[in-house]
């Protein structure tokens, strides 16, 4: 898990990624699109700062540069109208889908000589992992919260 965590933060690679793709956003601005891309619909910015594991106010700070530059939204809450969710706008999407592009290639061709079982195997247990490690540090959260 070290060697993995050691891979996929280097420094370099999130530089290399933004430049491939011609963006210029610092890691925490490229993360929430990232995140506002992978989600269902828009979202509160509690739940970004949840995803991101960061104070709110860090999120509300990087989603007005972002929304200066026309890459997110704030719309009404349809469950609370005194609520804003935020959203993608359409160059949002398209910024992020160029960042993902970049990154799903170095995926695409680290796995190419992986036959389809394996990768599908990979895919499973990854989100089995991710799924089980997220209940149990959930449970871990919890019992800090009783003593």
């Amino acid at each position: 898990m070290a060697q993995l965590s050691t891979t996929l933060g280097r420094g370099q690679l999130f530089e290399t990624a933004t430049a491939t793709a011609g963006i210029t956003l610092e890691r925490p601005a490229l993360t929430i699109l990232v995140i506002l891309e992978s989600a269902e619909g828009p979202m509160r910015v509690g739940e970004i700062a949840a995803r991101m594991q960061v104070a709110g106010p860090h999120v509300t700070r990087q989603l007005n540069g972002l929304e200066r530059r026309r890459l997110v939204r704030r719309v009404p809450d349809p469950d609370d109208q005194r609520a804003r969710l935020i959203t993608l706008t359409p160059d949002g999407e398209k910024l992020v889908g160029r960042y993902l592009l970049v990154i799903d290639g170095w995926f695409d061709q680290a796995l190419a000589n992986w036959s389809e079982a394996d990768q599908r195997d990979l895919v499973r247990l990854i989100g089995r992992l991710v799924d089980d490690l997220s209940a149990h540090l959930g449970t871990i959260a919890d019992d800090s919260l009783i003593e």
